[in-house]
């Protein structure tokens, strides 16, 4: 009898706790020594997206960048039709183009903030001595679901972020959380695709899923015993537990 108890306490501990390999992030990290990377990423523009960008110039007289200026005014968009403050700005027809002041309508759509910045200098040049272009994407969230500490919707400022920085900003994977199968659900010219992330190996900094795009949806999923901890009889630690009780009331009382 006091073997079985024994027997039953140490399983009960065994199927309560996760392993190192489990819970730690970057278990392999020494392999990324001397690593270069090689992913050089910047998301392309999509239908729909809110475009803000301001023009500049070397020139002392900074009015003669002024037609190319987007007027914000009331929180209208001479180029975006009719967003908020937040996000006035030029958004993305279904055609994939804006309409930039005087230069009219421009394609955007598969181009990253790079290529357009150079795309909208070179035609300014035509009017302006030296433009300065700077594109943002005002719109660039992602959502975040599941186990996490702080689930919702993350806004992105600089228009590029990695998945262990959205965590971060996330509050971190929650001990309830699975770190080895993280799901992102990616959608690219209206066809939906899923990836998967796994935080405790560093194969993930190779992964196409290692940077994340406007409008991704980040999911992490809870632990078997998360998801059997509201039925008593469905997690393995509890009816461990339950055994390990009667065995030792049957000890007690046949003592």
């Amino acid at each position: 009898m006091k073997k079985l108890l024994i027997i039953a306490v140490i399983s009960s501990c065994l199927f309560s706790c996760a392993t190192k390999d489990q819970v730690v992030y970057f278990n392999n990290v020494k392999s990324l020594n001397g690593q270069r990377n090689l992913l050089e990423y910047e998301p392309k523009i999509e239908k729909n997206d809110v475009l803000r960008i301001n023009v500049s110039s070397s020139s002392i007289n900074p009015e003669i960048v002024a037609p190319f200026q987007m007027n914000q005014q009331g929180g209208q968009s001479s180029g975006g039709g009719g967003q908020s403050q937040s996000l006035t700005g030029y958004l993305v027809s279904p055609k994939g183009t804006i309409n930039f002041p005087v230069l009219g309508t421009i394609d955007v759509e598969g181009l990253t903030r790079t290529e357009i910045q150079q795309d909208l200098e070179t035609k300014i040049a035509d009017y302006v001595i030296d433009p300065v272009v700077d594109v943002r994407i005002v719109n660039f969230s992602i959502t975040v679901l599941g186990e996490v500490g702080n689930p919702g919707r993350v806004q992105i400022n600089d228009g590029r972020v990695t998945m262990p920085e959205l965590l971060a900003m996330s509050g971190d994977i929650n001990y309830t959380g699975k770190r080895q199968n993280i799901r992102i659900i990616r959608e690219s010219n209206g066809v939906k695709s899923v990836g998967f992330i796994n935080m405790t190996e560093t194969d993930l900094f190779s992964s196409p899923y290692y940077y994340l795009k406007q409008n991704d949806i980040v999911y992490v999923e809870p632990t078997y015993a998360r998801m059997k901890s509201a039925g008593f009889f469905g997690n393995p630690g509890a009816i461990i537990g339950l055994i390990s009780s009667i065995i030792g009331l049957v000890f007690i009382f046949t003592r």
